[in-house]
């Protein structure tokens, strides 16, 4: 007897935090303030970047961008684990659950071609900064981005639409507190083949390829930077890449966690806390890796308050 199926579901379950109920507004506040720390701080980095004119440049035209996919990178996942906690629902209808995982990938996408293409402004800043102007031109820039959102685009449209023509069976829990590629297609009864190897493929192709730019770009600026002389001018060129540095350390680190340990465990529930590491808390602790120690966001956000131009 062939599994019950239904191509017309209306909803979905978000299994995600399954906490006790006492637990619960425990769970909504901590994720609240989390998403408003989001929002403020990369919200005072693009205002930062706008206001100040010493900060049209291409390092933060690329900081700005990355600040704003932050912003909608968590808006697609949080707020509506808020509401399903607040209301103690689980549910997510079926365009909804397509929608936010539209979006997902999209963001995600686009915060991995971002930090790669912010990996290559590093490196010509470090290798070729006689040429860095020449080089990292507005119109460069401006290419730079428009190809990450095409790409992004492009990318998530064909993996939503392949999901459609998918048939689902009665059990429709995902066990996630949002509606993620492959938790989705693994509850479909139908073959899933050719979504499963559209999905790797673009993993390997568009995830792969951005970490080997960067893997690429910050072996061409170590080797420049150990052919400095002097100590000083060393720590002044590596100080200018540290903290994309640990945004790239943070975000794929954080991401392979979650795959790893899913795939070790065999669990998809164990990865849920790792997942909250990528869409929620590294959103978040961006602003403060690029602003704690950086002098010209400190001068631009003081000047912002001031009402200063």
């Amino acid at each position: 007897m062939e599994p019950e199926n239904d191509t017309r579901i209306s909803e979905f379950l978000l299994l995600g935090f399954s906490v006790e109920p006492e637990l619960q507004p425990v769970l909504f506040g901590l994720f609240l303030s989390m998403y408003l720390t989001t929002v403020l701080g990369n919200l005072l980095i693009i205002l930062a970047t706008i206001s100040d004119s010493h900060l049209h440049t291409p390092m933060y035209f690329f900081l700005s961008n990355l600040s704003f996919v932050d912003i909608c990178f968590t808006s697609t996942t949080v707020p509506k684990m808020l509401v399903n906690v607040q209301s103690q629902s689980k549910a997510i209808s079926y365009a909804g659950c397509i929608t936010q995982m539209y979006f997902f990938i999209l963001f995600t996408g686009l915060d991995s071609f971002l930090l790669t293409v912010m990996a290559y402004d590093r490196f010509v800043a470090i290798c070729h900064p006689l040429h860095y102007t020449v080089i990292m031109n507005p119109r460069l820039c401006g290419l730079l981005i428009l190809v990450s959102w095409i790409m992004s685009v492009l990318n998530s449209l064909l993996q939503s639409l392949m999901v459609l023509p998918l048939s689902f069976c009665t059990e429709l829990e995902i066990p996630h507190f949002f509606c993620e590629l492959n938790q989705v297609i693994h509850l479909a009864c139908s073959d899933t083949f050719l979504n499963d190897m559209v999905m790797y493929f673009s993993a390997i192709v568009l995830g792969g390829g951005s970490l080997a730019g960067i893997v690429y770009s910050y072996s061409k600026i170590v080797s420049s930077i150990r052919a400095i002389s002097s100590a000083k001018g060393k720590s002044k060129a590596f100080s200018t890449c540290a903290s994309h540095l640990s945004a790239v350390s943070l975000f794929y680190c954080t991401i392979l966690g979650v795959y790893l340990s899913s795939a070790a465990t065999h669990n998809s529930h164990s990865s849920t806390p790792a997942s909250a590491m990528y869409t929620v808390v590294t959103p978040m602790l961006n602003p403060f890796i690029y602003s704690l120690r950086n002098k010209d966001i400190k001068r631009a956000l003081k000047q912002f308050f001031r009402g200063k131009r």
